[in-house]
């Protein structure tokens, strides 16, 4: 897979996605990515880290193969509808960081990068009250 620096290699005709997208701690998110329908056939992946150069490839989808499962995370290549859908499960806050929907092709692969932050699971803490009752019993 080639790598180029980031603004050179995503042409907004050829795949886009939103620029940030949130889910709650211990659920799940869905990010979509539209393409072109002239990279149906290509290999779409979905990868993590800051650096266009250096971010982690997570799954990716071949043309065989248009949906793909790597432990928590899932993409699937929509060939009807020319859309990249990638899904994070069991979310995580070290999770939050920047990922990239991508597209494989001689040269300079394609891409567009996407902020995932995480929102903390909201911690109810549960009161419980004890009441003690007490009984006065003269005896006589």
């Amino acid at each position: 897979m080639d790598w180029c620096v980031p603004g050179c290699c995503t042409a907004e005709r050829d795949i886009s996605g939103p620029r940030t997208v949130s889910g709650p701690e211990q659920g799940s998110l869905t990010v979509q990515c539209p393409y072109a329908s002239s990279w149906k056939t290509y290999n779409k992946w979905w990868c993590q880290g800051a650096g266009w150069s250096s971010c982690r490839i997570l799954v990716q989808t071949s043309a065989e193969e248009q949906k793909v499962k790597r432990g928590r995370v899932s993409i699937t290549d929509d060939q009807i509808n020319f859309l990249i859908m990638v899904t994070m499960e069991d979310l995580r806050m070290s999770d939050a960081d920047v990922y990239w929907c991508g597209i494989e092709r001689t040269g300079i692969d394609l891409g567009v990068k996407v902020q995932v932050t995480i929102d903390p699971a909201s911690t109810s803490v549960e009161e419980t009250s004890f009441f003690t009752t007490v009984i006065n019993v003269n005896v006589r």
